[in-house]
Protein backbone atom coordinates (compact mmCIF):
# COMPACT_ATOMS: atom_id res chain seq x y z
CA UNK A 1 0.00 0.00 0.00
CA UNK A 2 1.22 3.68 -0.35
CA UNK A 3 2.82 5.48 2.19
CA UNK A 4 -0.42 7.58 3.49
CA UNK A 5 1.15 11.16 4.34
CA UNK A 6 -1.50 13.11 7.22
CA UNK A 7 -2.12 15.78 5.03
CA UNK A 8 -3.15 13.10 2.11
CA UNK A 9 -5.07 11.41 5.20
CA UNK A 10 -6.86 14.58 6.49
CA UNK A 11 -8.20 15.63 2.79
CA UNK A 12 -9.57 11.77 2.34
CA UNK A 13 -11.13 12.02 5.77
CA UNK A 14 -12.39 15.74 6.08
CA UNK A 15 -15.35 13.84 7.88
CA UNK A 16 -13.77 13.64 10.99
CA UNK A 17 -12.70 16.92 13.78
CA UNK A 18 -8.30 16.93 13.52
CA UNK A 19 -8.06 15.70 17.04
CA UNK A 20 -10.10 12.43 15.45
CA UNK A 21 -7.60 12.37 12.41
CA UNK A 22 -4.52 12.03 14.29
CA UNK A 23 -5.82 9.53 16.55
CA UNK A 24 -6.71 7.33 13.57
CA UNK A 25 -3.54 8.72 11.63
CA UNK A 26 -1.51 7.35 14.57
CA UNK A 27 -3.29 4.02 14.50
CA UNK A 28 -2.41 3.36 10.69
CA UNK A 29 1.19 4.59 11.12
CA UNK A 30 1.81 1.76 14.10
CA UNK A 31 0.45 -0.72 11.77
CA UNK A 32 -2.78 -1.74 13.31
CA UNK A 33 -5.01 -0.86 10.07
CA UNK A 34 -3.97 0.22 6.37
CA UNK A 35 -7.03 2.62 5.99
CA UNK A 36 -10.76 2.89 6.54
CA UNK A 37 -13.22 0.82 3.94
CA UNK A 38 -16.78 2.08 5.15
CA UNK A 39 -19.22 2.97 7.37
CA UNK A 40 -21.42 0.19 9.26
CA UNK A 41 -23.57 2.18 11.60
CA UNK A 42 -23.86 5.88 13.07
CA UNK A 43 -24.61 5.88 16.22
CA UNK A 44 -25.73 8.81 18.88
CA UNK A 45 -22.38 8.27 20.98
CA UNK A 46 -20.25 5.98 18.60
CA UNK A 47 -19.52 4.97 14.93
CA UNK A 48 -18.66 1.77 13.33
CA UNK A 49 -15.88 1.82 10.62
CA UNK A 50 -14.73 -1.73 8.88
CA UNK A 51 -11.06 -1.18 8.36
CA UNK A 52 -8.48 -3.38 5.93
CA UNK A 53 -4.95 -4.65 6.98
CA UNK A 54 -3.88 -6.45 4.05
CA UNK A 55 -6.86 -8.39 2.68
CA UNK A 56 -8.06 -8.82 6.25
CA UNK A 57 -11.17 -6.96 7.92
CA UNK A 58 -11.43 -5.21 11.14
CA UNK A 59 -13.55 -2.98 13.07
CA UNK A 60 -12.71 0.98 14.35
CA UNK A 61 -14.78 2.28 16.70
CA UNK A 62 -14.96 5.94 17.12
CA UNK A 63 -16.27 7.49 20.10
CA UNK A 64 -17.60 11.38 19.30
CA UNK A 65 -16.36 12.79 21.90
CA UNK A 66 -18.69 15.85 21.44
CA UNK A 67 -21.68 13.59 21.59
CA UNK A 68 -21.32 11.54 24.26
CA UNK A 69 -23.18 11.49 27.30
CA UNK A 70 -20.33 11.47 29.50
CA UNK A 71 -22.35 12.44 32.74
CA UNK A 72 -24.28 8.70 32.40
CA UNK A 73 -20.71 7.58 31.49
CA UNK A 74 -19.54 8.91 35.05
CA UNK A 75 -22.08 7.68 37.02
CA UNK A 76 -21.28 4.05 35.27
CA UNK A 77 -17.84 4.29 35.71
CA UNK A 78 -17.14 5.69 38.70
CA UNK A 79 -18.77 2.94 40.56
CA UNK A 80 -16.71 0.29 38.70
CA UNK A 81 -13.59 -0.81 41.69
CA UNK A 82 -11.13 -1.15 38.56
CA UNK A 83 -11.47 2.92 38.10
CA UNK A 84 -11.47 4.05 41.54
CA UNK A 85 -10.31 7.68 41.99
CA UNK A 86 -11.37 8.38 38.07
CA UNK A 87 -11.96 12.58 37.70
CA UNK A 88 -14.84 13.67 36.02
CA UNK A 89 -13.61 15.53 33.03
CA UNK A 90 -15.28 14.89 29.92
CA UNK A 91 -12.32 13.97 27.53
CA UNK A 92 -10.78 11.91 30.56
CA UNK A 93 -14.23 9.64 30.79
CA UNK A 94 -14.45 8.91 27.57
CA UNK A 95 -10.59 7.99 27.39
CA UNK A 96 -11.60 5.17 30.34
CA UNK A 97 -14.87 4.53 28.96
CA UNK A 98 -12.95 3.13 25.56
CA UNK A 99 -9.72 1.59 27.76
CA UNK A 100 -13.11 -0.16 29.90
CA UNK A 101 -14.71 -1.93 26.50
CA UNK A 102 -10.94 -3.08 25.70
CA UNK A 103 -10.29 -4.66 28.93
CA UNK A 104 -13.62 -6.07 29.52
CA UNK A 105 -13.13 -7.77 25.97
CA UNK A 106 -10.18 -8.90 26.99
CA UNK A 107 -11.23 -10.72 29.89
CA UNK A 108 -14.27 -12.08 28.78
CA UNK A 109 -12.00 -13.89 25.35
CA UNK A 110 -9.95 -14.60 28.24
CA UNK A 111 -12.93 -16.58 30.23
CA UNK A 112 -13.63 -18.43 26.43
CA UNK A 113 -17.03 -15.82 26.14
CA UNK A 114 -17.97 -15.30 22.64
CA UNK A 115 -16.72 -11.52 21.74
CA UNK A 116 -14.60 -9.61 19.12
CA UNK A 117 -10.92 -10.09 19.81
CA UNK A 118 -9.96 -6.44 21.13
CA UNK A 119 -6.61 -5.21 19.20
CA UNK A 120 -6.24 -2.37 20.55
CA UNK A 121 -7.39 1.24 21.50
CA UNK A 122 -6.11 4.72 21.31
CA UNK A 123 -8.18 7.96 22.85
CA UNK A 124 -11.58 7.61 21.95
CA UNK A 125 -11.42 4.61 19.18
CA UNK A 126 -11.01 1.14 19.51
CA UNK A 127 -9.65 -1.82 16.71
CA UNK A 128 -11.42 -4.89 17.12
CA UNK A 129 -12.24 -8.17 15.16
CA UNK A 130 -14.49 -8.15 12.35
CA UNK A 131 -17.39 -10.47 13.20
CA UNK A 132 -18.69 -11.94 9.62
CA UNK A 133 -17.65 -13.25 6.39
CA UNK A 134 -16.16 -11.72 3.72
CA UNK A 135 -17.97 -8.35 3.34
CA UNK A 136 -21.18 -9.54 4.67
CA UNK A 137 -20.78 -7.88 8.88
CA UNK A 138 -22.91 -10.63 11.29
CA UNK A 139 -26.41 -9.18 12.18
CA UNK A 140 -27.79 -8.14 15.00
CA UNK A 141 -30.19 -10.97 17.08
CA UNK A 142 -33.12 -8.38 16.24
CA UNK A 143 -32.42 -8.37 12.95
CA UNK A 144 -32.19 -12.11 12.21
CA UNK A 145 -33.76 -14.67 15.05
CA UNK A 146 -32.28 -18.06 15.54
CA UNK A 147 -33.28 -21.12 13.76
CA UNK A 148 -33.42 -22.78 17.50
CA UNK A 149 -34.42 -20.31 20.01
CA UNK A 150 -34.38 -22.89 22.81
CA UNK A 151 -30.27 -23.47 21.94
CA UNK A 152 -29.48 -20.08 21.47
CA UNK A 153 -30.99 -18.73 24.42
CA UNK A 154 -29.46 -22.05 26.43
CA UNK A 155 -25.66 -20.64 24.74
CA UNK A 156 -26.30 -16.92 25.92
CA UNK A 157 -26.96 -18.27 29.64
CA UNK A 158 -23.73 -20.37 29.46
CA UNK A 159 -21.47 -17.51 28.36
CA UNK A 160 -23.20 -15.39 30.56
CA UNK A 161 -21.95 -17.70 33.27
CA UNK A 162 -18.51 -17.98 32.47
CA UNK A 163 -18.29 -14.29 32.31
CA UNK A 164 -19.78 -14.02 35.37
CA UNK A 165 -17.12 -16.34 36.77
CA UNK A 166 -14.53 -14.21 34.85
CA UNK A 167 -15.62 -11.59 37.13
CA UNK A 168 -17.76 -9.49 34.69
CA UNK A 169 -21.61 -8.22 34.05
CA UNK A 170 -22.30 -6.94 30.69
CA UNK A 171 -24.59 -4.36 31.83
CA UNK A 172 -26.51 -3.33 28.84
CA UNK A 173 -27.32 -6.80 27.13
CA UNK A 174 -30.47 -7.21 24.56
CA UNK A 175 -30.75 -8.08 21.63
CA UNK A 176 -29.36 -5.00 19.88
CA UNK A 177 -25.83 -6.09 21.44
CA UNK A 178 -25.87 -9.94 20.43
CA UNK A 179 -24.97 -10.96 16.89
CA UNK A 180 -25.77 -13.74 15.46
CA UNK A 181 -23.14 -15.40 13.80
CA UNK A 182 -23.88 -18.85 11.98
CA UNK A 183 -26.99 -19.38 14.46
CA UNK A 184 -24.44 -19.07 17.76
CA UNK A 185 -23.96 -15.76 19.93
CA UNK A 186 -21.56 -13.09 19.61
CA UNK A 187 -21.81 -10.50 22.20
CA UNK A 188 -20.66 -6.73 21.56
CA UNK A 189 -20.65 -3.17 23.22
CA UNK A 190 -19.06 -3.64 26.42
CA UNK A 191 -18.12 -0.80 27.30
CA UNK A 192 -21.06 -0.48 30.29
CA UNK A 193 -19.76 -4.06 31.22
CA UNK A 194 -18.65 -3.95 35.25
CA UNK A 195 -17.28 -6.23 37.59
CA UNK A 196 -19.29 -7.96 39.83
CA UNK A 197 -17.92 -6.09 42.99
CA UNK A 198 -19.62 -3.02 41.60
CA UNK A 199 -22.65 -2.40 43.82
CA UNK A 200 -24.90 -2.25 41.14
CA UNK A 201 -23.80 -5.33 39.41
CA UNK A 202 -26.75 -7.44 40.36
CA UNK A 203 -29.20 -4.75 39.55
CA UNK A 204 -27.34 -4.92 35.77
CA UNK A 205 -26.91 -8.49 35.82
CA UNK A 206 -31.17 -8.66 36.57
CA UNK A 207 -32.11 -6.40 33.90
CA UNK A 208 -29.51 -8.15 31.25
CA UNK A 209 -32.57 -11.22 31.74
CA UNK A 210 -35.16 -9.17 31.78
CA UNK A 211 -33.79 -7.64 28.52
CA UNK A 212 -32.77 -11.58 27.31
CA UNK A 213 -36.10 -12.91 28.52
CA UNK A 214 -38.42 -10.56 27.09
CA UNK A 215 -37.19 -11.18 23.18
CA UNK A 216 -37.04 -14.50 23.39
CA UNK A 217 -40.72 -15.04 25.28
CA UNK A 218 -41.73 -13.17 22.25
CA UNK A 219 -40.08 -16.19 20.25
CA UNK A 220 -42.14 -18.64 22.62
CA UNK A 221 -39.38 -19.90 24.58
CA UNK A 222 -41.07 -20.01 28.40
CA UNK A 223 -38.11 -18.78 31.31
CA UNK A 224 -38.28 -18.69 35.03
CA UNK A 225 -36.08 -15.12 34.85
CA UNK A 226 -35.10 -16.27 38.86
CA UNK A 227 -34.30 -19.24 38.55
CA UNK A 228 -32.03 -18.47 35.12
CA UNK A 229 -30.24 -15.76 37.68
CA UNK A 230 -29.77 -18.55 40.37
CA UNK A 231 -27.93 -20.70 36.98
CA UNK A 232 -25.39 -18.38 36.36
CA UNK A 233 -24.22 -17.25 39.59
CA UNK A 234 -24.25 -20.99 40.70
Amino acid sequence: MPKITKEKFKTEHNVFDDFTNRTIFKLITEGHFDGIESTIALGKEANIFSVKKGKKRLILKVYRVNNCNFNKMFDYIKADPRFIGLKGKKRNIIFHWVQREYRNLMKAREANVRVPLPITFKNHTLVMEYIGKNSEIAPQLKDKKPKDPQKFFEDIIKHLKKLYKAGIVHADLSQFNILNFEEKPVFIDFSQGTSIKDSNAEEYLERDIKNISNFFKKLKIKIDQEKTIKKIKA
